[in-house]
């Protein structure tokens, strides 16, 4: 059995103060009292598809179809707080995307086509460009959390830029996942 790499694609956060912002409200998430794993300020990215268990043969085969992507770099604004599925029931705490949004969609809808040409099975979510930053593991303090996000459904975490496409690992640990660079597609600097 060949070894696999937990993958997905995605635009990586390098703003420090926007990071800054993000880990202040973790902070303000925790002091809920939700049950809650909030996610390490390193590893919170835009994920534009989750690929889940790839060989590592193909790694360049999606590489390649990174590449075709057209895009110039954009900037992406990061604002308010919600919850998938919804905060009737909230699994994930996400930081929401305004400006930037429909470019976002643009990336996803010109990689999925060549990834389903691939053998990827279609995403069944759907893509709804967003920032996980926490996972709700239990129902504790629901009510608190919901009232927060919805107090903060406009809180502003500011502009990050949008420049490089990365084809990333994550090495799942009884600490965390780890995320690792696997390849990266910058169009401005080819």
């Amino acid at each position: 059995m060949p070894e696999t790499i937990r993958s997905f694609i995605a635009f990586d956060i390098e703003s420090a103060d926007v990071l800054e912002r993000i880990t202040q409200m973790q902070k303000r998430l925790a002091e809920t009292g939700a049950d809650l794993k909030l996610v390490e300020p390193g590893n919170i990215h835009i994920t534009v598809r989750f690929l889940g268990n790839i060989t590592p043969n193909m790694i360049d085969k999606i590489f390649e179809g990174m590449q075709k992507v057209r895009f110039v770099p954009f900037e992406v604004e990061i604002h308010g707080v919600g919850a998938f599925p919804d905060l009737r029931y909230p699994r994930v705490v996400w930081a929401g995307i305004r400006n930037g949004a429909n470019e976002l969609r643009g990336i996803f809808g010109q990689l999925e086509p060549y990834l389903r040409g691939l053998g990827f099975a279609p995403d069944t979510k759907g893509f709804s460009p967003h920032l996980t930053i926490a996972r709700v593991k239990s129902g504790r303090n629901k009510a608190t959390l919901v009232k927060f996000l919805m107090e903060n459904a406009n809180y502003e975490f500011g502009v990050v830029r949008a420049d490089c496409l990365r084809l990333k690992s994550s090495n799942l640990t009884p600490k965390g996942p780890i995320y690792s660079t696997l390849r990266e597609y910058c169009p401005q600097k080819q």
